[in-house]
Formats: C-alpha cells, structure tokens, sequence
C-alpha cells in the first residue's frame, strides 16, 4: 500500500497487487465518498488504485494524501451500492462476425455463446484504451478467446467483443483486435454530457439479446 503525488495537483492510493474485487470495491467506495464531498477536478479509479485530482490553490497535496489515508482505513467493500445497467445486444451476423469462430473455439454452438454471455453478471473494473470503454469482469471461462492475430483497421462503434478473459464495448468507432460476436445501440460516451462515460467502474452490467 501506497500513496504518493503526481506532481503538484494529483494524489494517488495504490494497493497492493493482484486484483481483487474486495479491494476495488473498496477503491470505488473512495470514489462515491469523494465525488460526493466534490470541489475536485477528477476522481478516477484505476486497477489496484485511485488518482484525485484536485486545485492546488485550494488544498495541499499533503491534506489530500492524509485524506486517502484515512477514507481507505475507514472504507470497507460492503460500503460500495452498484449501479445495475442492462445493454441490449444484437449477436451474430454482420453485428457480430466472430461469433461462430469463438463458438467453435468453445467447441458450442453460436446460441450457447450468446446464452452464456446473457446469463452473467459483470462488473466494469476500468475505463481505459478509448474513452468509456469498459473492461468488464465476469466473462464465463468457457468463453475466454484469443485476440485476433491481425488487429481490424475499423471496429464499429458499439461492438462488443471478447479478449481473451474479458469482454467490453468499443463506445466508438477504431482499430481494434477483440472478437466481435454482436453489437449494441448504446451511446457509451458522450463528451457534450456532464457525466460523458455511460459507464462507472464498479457498475454491474447484464447484456440483453435483442
């Protein structure tokens, strides 16, 4: 456990790894109690850690870090109350062209993919490789596919895809390398919004087959 400055206006809590979801809970619960207290820039939980951003004309850096000290010796994992968002989904076909190959990698049918896939419970770790794109725990085991070993030069806004334990969204159109097995309608970023991202680390999601 640590915790350390990133230059004059920015405070960080790392923990120890590996991840676990009781420490991230507990990192999340940090980041509702700030984001509740407010008057800061950013409050951005990361994987194993936590980055406030904050005006260093307004505060010190040393009473930010005295405060991550002390919300993490108070915090405690049954602290954090979830978001529950539910995604619709179109699978398969054009929306998700890699549906059968990951199929066939399970050795399943496309239908059991798309069964398995509704049927669990994930929760958003982190945003990260594009603005609101979510990395989402909870994939089920059976459904863990390599990477493509030729990255696509576009990937459509929307598509959700599995790399290798994980699955998320693309919020927006780019190169990409996940396999594709359906795609949402769902606007996941939004800069124009106060909140821009859909999505909050933490957050529980359900996909829906539409």
């Amino acid at each position: 456990m640590s915790f350390y400055l990133l230059g004059e206006s920015a405070a960080v809590i790392q923990t120890r790894s590996p991840v676990s979801l009781s420490c991230q809970r507990r990192l999340w619960s940090m980041a509702q109690q700030l984001r509740a207290i407010g008057g800061y820039r950013e409050v951005v939980p990361g994987m194993n850690n936590l980055t406030l951003v904050f005006d260093p004309d307004l505060t010190s850096g040393t009473a930010q870090l005295a405060l991550l000290a002390d919300l993490w010796s108070a915090s405690d994992a049954q602290d954090f109350i979830p978001r529950s968002v539910l995604i619709e989904v179109s699978y398969g076909g054009a929306s998700g062209p890699d549906l059968e190959l990951v199929a066939a990698h399970a050795g399943l049918h496309p239908e059991q993919v798309v069964a398995l896939h509704t049927a669990a419970d994930y929760t958003v770790y982190f945003l990260g490789f594009q603005p609101g794109f979510p990395y989402l725990g909870g994939l089920p085991p059976v459904l863990a596919t390599p990477r493509r070993d030729m990255p696509r030069l576009l990937v459509p806004a929307g598509s959700v895809g599995i790399g290798g334990t994980q699955t998320g969204i693309y919020p927006a159109a780019t190169p990409g390398g996940w396999q594709l097995i359906g795609r949402s309608s769902v606007c996941l970023f939004d800069p124009i919004l106060a909140e821009p991202s859909l999505l909050l680390p933490g957050d529980l999601i359900r996909f829906v087959a539409v």
